[in-house]
Order: C-alpha cells, then sequence, then structure tokens
C-alpha cells in the first residue's frame, strides 16, 4: 500500500474513533464513517448499512463526491433485501467487488432503482467478528475504473477499524449512562431517605406546637404558621414529585417497587421518634413485586395515616398492619387516641382516598372519642 494512502487511512481512523468516543451517541459518526471510505476509495458515492435482526440491511447514511452522477433521490433510509450482496457480507464478514451493478448476477436482481446509474461496487464488513454493524459499500458511476485490490483492501480495513471504533464507542456509552442512572438513584435516594423524612419530622412539630400553642397567638400569626406547615407539606410532595422523576429515566419501562417493605418500617420509625413509642408493624406476604406506582401511593398513605395520629390523636398504642395477597393490598393503621377531631383539616382524609381511587381502590376511615381511628386502604394488584 502506498505510504500516503496508508497515512490518510490512519488519520481518518484516528478521527473516527475520537468522534465516536466524544459523541453522546456514537450513530451521529456514520456520516463521517461512509465520507472517509468514499474518499479513501476514490468513490462517487459511499453508503453504510446498519443490519436488522431479520437480516435485511437499512441505509443509515451516505455520501456523495462532488464527482457523483448528477442529482439522485437520497438512498438513506432505502432498505435492502436479505440475499443483497451488502447483506451476505454482512452475515459472512468476505468482502465483495464486482465490475457491475447492472450486468453482475450477484448484485443486479438487488439493486435498489437509487443506485443504477453506478457501475462498479464494493462492500466490506463494519463492525467485527462478534459484532457485525453492517456493511460499508462504495460505488463508482458506470464507465469508471473498477475497484482494485489496493482499494478494497483499504476499504476492508478501515471499516473494520471504524466499526470497532463504533463498538467500543457504544461500550463506553453505556456505562456512562448507566453511571447516570446509578448517580441518579442515589439522589433520589437521599432525597427520599434524608430530605423529605427531616421536612416531614418538621411539619409534624409545627403543627402539634400550632395546636398547644392555638389560643394564645394572634390570629395573624397562627395564619402564617398553618402556611408554613402548608409550604412544607407542598415541598414534600414536590421533592417526592423529583426523587420519582430521578428514579425513572424511561418513564414507559415497566419498573419494580424498590424495597417497599424497609420504607414501611422506616415511616414507622419516624413516626415512633415522634409519638414517644414505636408503632407495632406487621407486615404479611411478599412486598417486592409490588408494583412502583402502587407503591408509591401506599408510602404515602401510610405517612398521611400516621401523621394523622401524631398530630391529633394523643393515642399510646398504634398498630400498622400491611397484608399483600394475591388479589391485592391491604394497609391498615389503628390507633387508640381520640378520634379525629371536628376542627381539624380533612385535606389529608381526601388525599388518602384519592390515592386510593387513583390505584382502583378504596379507604374507609372509622372514627371516635372512644374507640379511636382505623384507617383501612386497599388497592387491588395485577395478578
Amino acid at each position: 500500500m502506498d505510504a500516503t494512502l496508508a497515512s490518510r487511512m490512519l488519520a481518518a481512523s484516528t478521527e473516527i474513533t475520537k468522534a465516536a468516543l466524544s459523541s453522546e451517541d456514537p450513530e451521529d459518526v456514520l456520516p463521517l464513517v461512509v465520507r472517509r471510505a468514499a474518499e479513501l476509495a476514490e468513490a462517487d458515492l459511499g453508503v453504510v448499512t446498519v443490519r436488522a435482526d431479520d437480516g435485511r440491511l437499512t441505509v443509515e447514511a451516505a455520501y456523495g463526491a462532488p464527482t457523483a452522477t448528477g442529482p439522485l433521490a437520497d438512498p438513506v433510509g432505502t432498505v435492502l433485501s436479505s440475499r443483497s450482496a451488502a447483506a451476505r457480507v454482512a452475515r459472512s464478514g468476505v468482502p465483495v467487488v464486482v465490475d457491475d451493478l447492472i450486468d453482475d448476477p450477484l448484485t443486479a436482481p438487488y439493486v435498489p432503482a437509487s443506485l443504477r446509474v453506478y457501475g462498479p461496487f464494493a462492500v466490506a464488513p463494519f463492525g467485527t467478528n462478534e459484532r457485525r454493524l453492517g456493511a460499508l459499500a462504495v460505488y463508482r458511476r458506470r464507465g469508471a475504473n473498477s475497484f482494485n485490490r489496493v482499494a478494497v483492501d483499504v476499504l476492508t480495513s478501515f471499516a473494520a477499524q471504524a466499526g470497532l471504533a463504533l463498538v467500543l464507542a457504544e461500550g463506553s456509552t453505556a456505562r456512562q449512562r448507566i453511571a447516570v442512572y446509578q448517580e441518579r438513584e442515589r439522589i433520589a435516594r437521599d432525597l427520599h431517605d434524608v430530605i423529605v423524612q427531616r421536612l416531614y419530622a418538621a411539619g409534624v412539630q409545627l403543627d402539634v406546637l400550632q395546636r398547644r400553642v392555638s389560643g394564645g397567638l394572634e390570629s395573624a400569626d397562627a395564619e402564617r404558621l398553618t402556611e408554613t406547615v402548608e409550604q412544607i407539606d407542598q415541598a414534600i410532595a414536590e421533592v417526592r414529585a423529583t426523587a420519582r422523576t430521578l428514579r425513572a429515566p424511561d418513564p414507559d419501562t415497566s419498573e419494580q417497587a424498590p424495597a417497599l417493605d424497609d420504607s414501611m418500617r422506616s415511616e414507622v420509625q419516624i413516626a415512633g421518634e415522634l409519638l414517644g413509642r414505636p408503632p407495632k408493624l406487621e407486615i404479611d406476604g411478599d412486598l417486592s413485586d409490588v408494583p412502583v406506582q402502587v407503591a408509591d401511593h401506599a408510602r404515602a398513605a401510610l405517612r398521611e395515616a400516621l401523621s394523622n395520629i401524631v398530630r391529633h390523636s394523643g393515642a399510646r398504642t398504634v398498630l400498622v398492619r400491611v397484608r399483600r395477597s394475591s388479589s391485592g393490598l391491604r394497609l391498615q393503621v389503628v390507633d387508640d387516641g381520640c378520634g379525629i377531631p371536628r376542627d381539624v383539616s380533612k385535606r389529608g382524609l381526601r388525599n388518602l382516598e384519592e390515592r386510593a381511587v387513583a390505584a382502583g381502590g378504596r379507604c374507609a376511615v372509622a372514627s371516635s372519642p372512644d374507640s379511636g381511628t382505623t384507617v383501612t386502604w386497599e388497592v387491588p394488584l395485577p395478578t
């Protein structure tokens, strides 16, 4: 191989490698790959095709040199037959060269209309032996010189090196994405397990303080304190929404709820610290396969029920039962307090009911000054 040509091929391969490794999507480099291939092979047209699972190839990028024959229909998007020369090369890994696309029986039956103005044709496998991405083809106008052995060798070597660069770049990009998702998961976990819990505890303590000193506050100060508690509740809702977004890079992906039983224990522990005595928790059944949305509703429902107990009930004992059956999830929170006071906002109870309805279930609240309060929250689960 001529030293100048070898130097050009090395420079082109280096350029492709740098571009692929620096791109968020390695496939964005395909137009550059096909342009450099056409230049190295002194071709009028370069085409890179990517193989599908059924063996057919789709033209993903093309480059027409200034010497190309007239304005042509854009071949990008053209689907080649699984029996075409390019498809056979993509499968076998063996390059093919012909003098004329139209006359050679190897290629004639499978030439798309947009490529019938070309004659000499060479195609090399694109990718690696382990990961065959497709094929890289070059064309010259009809009547031009055929591709000699040197041109085919250059095309084959360049296609292999460029394909390897893209395969390595895909692996690097995948690792980077995994690292990003892991970091997002860590941030979401910190937001939920630390920030939300601290905000929740602060809101509960302010609410308790408000009830204790409600008679000694001027109306303006009481309103400000109530507004502060509501702002904390709103901040909690926004942080939870942010955490859910961070944990769901693909909203359409079906995920499983992360450690719902641990979340339940954490909520009970926080309530115990605020009550001065730990509620009793009973979990019956496996919660690991509860869908994410249902698990989010269940966590929020438990938090709301325990929040009402801490704020209003004065209960001495609290029992939390969580039961996972074949048909659904049932959450029951029982306390022996004074019941739900009439002057207390029913917003929290509405939230419980709305979450149950959103999950296709129901919520029932039984409360009296004599027997305390029982909240029963249950939703169906997909079989």
